[in-house]
């Protein structure tokens, strides 16, 4: 799709004509969000580690860590799952860290995000390490980071602002695997 079909389709359904810049800028930069011909990356549920409030006496599910809202490809939608467990923050930490598992096209992409300093961290794993030339791509609304992977698929970028963020893993010859859009808070 053309950004011209886009904005035409905007003026079309808005019924008026011209559509206000400020409807126009966002549509292009929701446009500019999405990575063509990838492959999405589906949510994987985690167990939370043994013990205490994860044991079955104390009455609590096993469950992905809360503080991440899970978005269906846009930034916006909640899907925060079970919220009974939540991991202790390290000590330099402003918030937990939330770990997060996705899997599609032969590939796990393990997401580990906090908030430390105001800004946020991601660290993850790609499974299995998909070679040499492979790169992955920590995008945020307003700034994006690659990072070639380490030889057992280790990688991490530090410094980007809160919120809304998604992890491209570029393959050479493969199309690429994507995973939704999460909004990580302090």
């Amino acid at each position: 799709m053309r950004e011209e079909y886009l904005i035409a389709a905007l003026r079309m359904g808005a019924g008026a004509d011209p559509v206000p810049e400020g409807v126009s800028a966002a549509a292009r930069a929701v446009f500019h969000l999405r990575v063509p011909g990838g492959v999405p990356a589906g949510p994987v549920d985690l167990a939370a580690p043994p013990g205490a409030r994860s044991s079955p006496a104390s009455g609590t599910s096993s469950g992905i860590s809360s503080g991440t809202d899970a978005a269906a490809g846009e930034p916006g939608a909640a899907g925060a799952r079970d919220e009974s467990w939540r991991p202790a923050a390290a000590d330099d930490r402003d918030t937990p860290a939330h770990v997060r598992r996705f899997s599609a096209a032969g590939l796990v992409i393990d997401l580990e995000t906090t908030i430390a300093g105001g800004r946020m961290e991601v660290a993850g794993q790609v499974s299995p390490a998909p070679g040499p030339d492979a790169r992955i791509e920590v995008r945020t609304p307003h700034v994006g980071k690659v990072r070639v992977l380490s030889e057992t698929g280790h990688f991490a970028v530090t410094g980007l602002p809160p919120g809304w963020v998604s992890v491209v893993c570029h393959r050479p010859g493969r199309p690429p695997v994507f995973t939704r859009w999460l909004r990580v808070r302090p």
